[in-house]
């Protein structure tokens, strides 16, 4: 499929994302797509609203006399900028109130109910913006322009010419006026060649875009959003760092924000600053559903941060505090690929922790799941779980379950290594090391290449057990590749250092085997008193001079 040219004032730059793809999120599947929320009821998003502080000033003038009309108009994309769709809907309705003919708050309109998984409204939003567009400016009709060529696209997004009409609609209002910093970031979105695309994708190739886009709006919290999940994706945190804190110095009422800043400290090796990170953006989520009266089932954010926040008490080893947050998580409702995918993190908790039988139930669960990737990731885990029950024929049909899955699945790359590392799994079992060695290390390296941002943790856990299971088989070869591997893929986790410890000590190192054991306890300072681990550490200590 050719792959047009964004045009020639931006020279070499060529969109590097075929149309229907996005960039790898949520380890290749698109966390801030609004069809990952079930349909809000028209009440809610039509309820009056009031004008709110700290969620990021953006002014961007419309056509209209009522100043209450400019102001939750800004309000509304201040809230679609950090992917708030439920409040960005009424905002643009209350600016609706005070001007009737407000042509762009329909357009806002439109991107919300699109990024709410209710593409219906959101042309029928386009075609009222477009109706009442002959009395607005050039600039307004351009962006109106831009929705409309957006929405053809997501109508046919295979279609690379409805791609390419979709770029060069904003590549046209850019060359007519290219001090508009929003056309820029809306390039920026194009460049993730999805009809989703909200600055969550950005590639190498989006930097300079969103760097045009702040350029013209330096205090633009959107732009440092976007930079920071760019930055982010191609792994410069310590560039990701200035503008994820810039997003959080100017919407500190956005969980988002604290939610980014969590996601950027974890990349810099700073797990602590991390947590509490993600515990505010916790706070300010429970205390929005409180007061509004909305249940945290229908904000996609949510369960992507209590994952997130209970990665962050399980990598730092308090597992006590781990445990209700991921179980919260696996409780609420998935309506969307990635979120059956991440509903995975609470049997495998499990697993790790030894509770297998606990472990398959959760795992079953998700095989009753509505899409082929719940169901698929549900087989590949009960099958684990079976296994550590000392049930490999019942793991057998499992694997079996989970290879008919992922033939309807989607996007099978990031559910494949789980389904290839039950095949390794059931060889060790066997005692087979030779075969299960190349399926294991196979699917570690397939793994690693699929470990995008949101699954940089999830690849070092499973690494984790795997070295477990190896040790547990007295597959100690395979013990201490996984255990290198994990030391490469994240040398700040505690459990890196344990599992190359216990290697090294099987083989006779001492020398390395009491230096990772002391680094381990040094990264684990602030686990659980009764960790098991911590239990190993404690004896090994007392058996030096």
């Amino acid at each position: 499929m050719p792959r047009p040219s964004i045009g020639a004032f931006l020279g070499l730059f060529i969109l590097c994302v075929p149309p229907g793809a996005v960039r790898a999120q949520s380890a290749g599947m698109n966390a801030h797509a609004g069809h990952g929320v079930p349909r809000v009821p028209r009440e809610i998003l039509e309820r009056p609203v009031p004008l709110r502080e700290g969620i990021g000033n953006f002014h961007d003038p419309v056509t209209t006399t009522s100043q209450e009309a400019q102001a939750y108009y800004n309000q509304g994309i201040a809230y679609l900028m950090s992917y708030v769709w439920i409040e960005a809907a009424p905002s643009f309705h209350q600016a609706l109130r005070h001007d009737p003919n407000l042509a762009m708050a329909y357009d806002g309109l439109s991107d919300a109910y699109l990024e709410l998984g209710d593409p219906e409204s959101a042309h029928e939003a386009c075609d009222k913006a477009n109706a009442l567009s002959a009395h607005i400016s050039e600039r307004e009709r351009r962006r109106i322009a831009v929705r409309t060529a957006q929405l053809a696209y997501l109508d046919d997004n295979r279609n690379s010419q409805k791609y390419f009409a979709y770029g060069k609609a904003i590549e046209d209002a850019i060359a007519a006026d290219p001090t508009d910093p929003v056309l820029w970031l809306l390039r920026g979105f194009a460049d993730e060649g999805s009809p989703h695309g909200h600055g969550q994708g950005g590639g190498v190739l989006s930097i300079a875009i969103y760097e045009a886009a702040l350029a013209r709006s330096p205090e633009n919290f959107a732009t440092h959003h976007f930079l920071a999940h760019t930055f982010e994706n191609i792994g410069r945190y310590h560039d990701a760092l200035p503008h994820a804190e810039a997003y959080v110095r100017l919407a500190p009422a956005i969980p988002h924000a604290h939610h980014m800043l969590g996601h950027i400290l974890r990349g810099l090796g700073l797990p602590q600053d991390a947590l509490q990170q993600f515990l505010k953006a916790d706070e300010l989520e429970e205390a929005y559903y409180r007061v509004e009266q909305i249940p945290p089932a229908w904000d996609w954010h949510h369960a992507h941060n209590l994952g997130l926040l209970g990665q962050s008490y399980e990598y730092l080893g308090e597992m006590k505090a781990a445990e209700p947050v991921i179980k919260r998580a696996f409780a609420l409702p998935a309506f969307v690929d990635f979120a059956e995918y991440n509903r995975r993190d609470w049997p495998e908790f499990l697993l790790n922790r030894g509770r297998a039988q606990e472990a398959l139930e959760a795992a079953l669960s998700m095989a009753q799941d509505q899409l082929p990737t719940g169901r698929a990731m549900g087989h590949a885990l009960a099958g684990r779980a079976l296994l550590a029950l000392g049930r490999p024929d019942d793991a057998n049909q499992e694997l079996a379950l989970a290879d008919r899955e992922i033939q309807l699945v989607l996007n099978p790359v990031p559910v494949q290594p789980y389904i290839d590392g039950l095949r390794g799994q059931l060889a060790l079992r066997k005692q087979n090391f030779s075969e299960a060695n190349a399926r294991l290390e196979k699917a570690e390296e397939a793994m690693k290449e699929i470990s995008g941002p949101d699954a940089q943790t999830e690849t070092l856990f499973w690494l984790d057990s795997l070295a477990r299971e190896a040790r547990q088989a007295g597959d100690w070869k395979l013990a201490e590749y996984s255990a290198r591997q994990m030391l490469a893929h994240d040398p700040t986790y505690a459990g890196s250092h344990y599992a190359l410890a216990l290697a090294a000590e099987h083989r006779g190192d001492t020398a390395t085997a009491q230096r990772e054991f002391a680094e381990a306890r040094r990264l684990w300072s602030h686990a659980d008193a009764d960790l098991p681990e911590l239990a190993v550490l404690r004896r090994n200590s007392a058996r030096q001079p």
